[in-house]
């Protein structure tokens, strides 16, 4: 037993009978990386981690912020069941994610595909297409009521040179969302970004070989370009995912921000988060929006878990 000790000892690198001892050297640049790390980790406990639990407690009281919370149990998720807005808000979030997701995927990896053919004015045509991403959120639900008005808006009027009758983007109920989603396509520069990355990381080679086999522009496509750029896909697909299910800011500009886009909206434009605004701001239920938060933070957990795990049949890594 003695022998073996001294042999281990011997290839870690240390005396047979004494524990490797860390240098000062090595301890003071642990202590380093940790001051350097040092606000974000405070950053993370104070405006994340302390907040996401402070909405947990909250979620089991009522609380109107003026009184003191009132530990009510499960009755704030019973409500959540039995609240009729509850499900209409999350049909019309999915109804949204459903369509934005996949349409802003294929007009960016569009985009990004054009992009990189060109050999003059790329980085021009890079900039324009990143700089309504810097648009704030509020600006963009300004601007796009008044492009979707039914009777004045340059949608339509553009839909109409070419002789098509446009619909009342925002006042229809059938066509809200549809408007929304088209609104959203303003600020798909990012993802172009990423997928530019991603298309100019494909090696060369592999499009030169199976060209020289005779393969098609689609099956270039199909078998090199999107497998090769498949984890840039799965991230953009994840982050959008996320990002549709907490659309807000530019709904709530549009529909909620008068009361006449607010009365001629209905419900088509309740969103999910909207509707958790108004319960915490509005109404001052603060226990319930925080247990609709934490529904939210399951539904997205729940959906994003299965994307991962459906991704490992899709996604390829090279050196796997």
């Amino acid at each position: 037993m003695a022998t073996v000790d001294t042999a281990a000892a011997a290839r870690a690198g240390a005396p047979a009978g004494r524990s490797r001892r860390i240098s000062p050297w090595r301890r003071g640049e642990t202590r380093s990386a940790y001051l350097f790390l040092a606000p974000w980790i405070i950053g993370f406990l104070v405006l994340t981690a302390g907040p996401m639990l402070a909405s947990l407690v909250l979620s089991f009281t009522d609380y109107d912020i003026l009184t003191a919370p009132e530990f009510v149990g499960l009755a704030n998720y019973r409500e959540l069941v039995s609240d009729p807005d509850v499900y209409r808000s999350l049909g019309n979030t999915v109804f949204y994610t459903v369509l934005h997701v996949p349409l802003s995927m294929a007009i960016s990896l569009a985009l990004a595909m054009l992009l990189i053919r060109l050999s003059r004015g790329s980085a021009f045509f890079r900039t324009v297409i990143y700089l309504p991403v810097m648009t704030p959120p509020v600006a963009i639900g300004a601007l796009f009521l008044l492009l979707l008005n039914g009777q004045t808006g340059l949608v339509n009027a553009a839909l109409g040179v070419v002789g098509i009758q446009g619909p009342q983007w925002t006042t229809d109920p059938g066509w809200i969302k549809p408007g929304i989603v088209l609104m959203s396509l303003w600020t798909v520069g990012a993802s172009v970004v990423i997928f530019l990355a991603a298309l100019r990381e494909v090696p060369e080679q592999l499009y030169e070989a199976a060209t020289v086999d005779g393969a098609s522009g689609w099956r270039l496509f199909r078998y090199i370009t999107l497998p090769m750029i498949s984890p840039s896909l799965f991230f953009v697909l994840i982050v959008n995912t996320i990002g549709s299910l907490q659309m807000f800011t530019e709904v709530y500009t549009m529909f909620f921000g008068n009361e006449t886009t607010r009365s001629s909206s209905g419900d088509a434009a309740l969103f999910y988060v909207v509707y958790l605004f108004q319960q915490a701001f509005q109404f001052l239920h603060m226990g319930y929006a925080s247990a609709m938060a934490w529904l939210l933070f399951l539904i997205v957990l729940v959906i994003t878990l299965i994307q991962v795990r459906v991704s490992r049949r899709f996604v390829y890594y090279e050196g796997e």
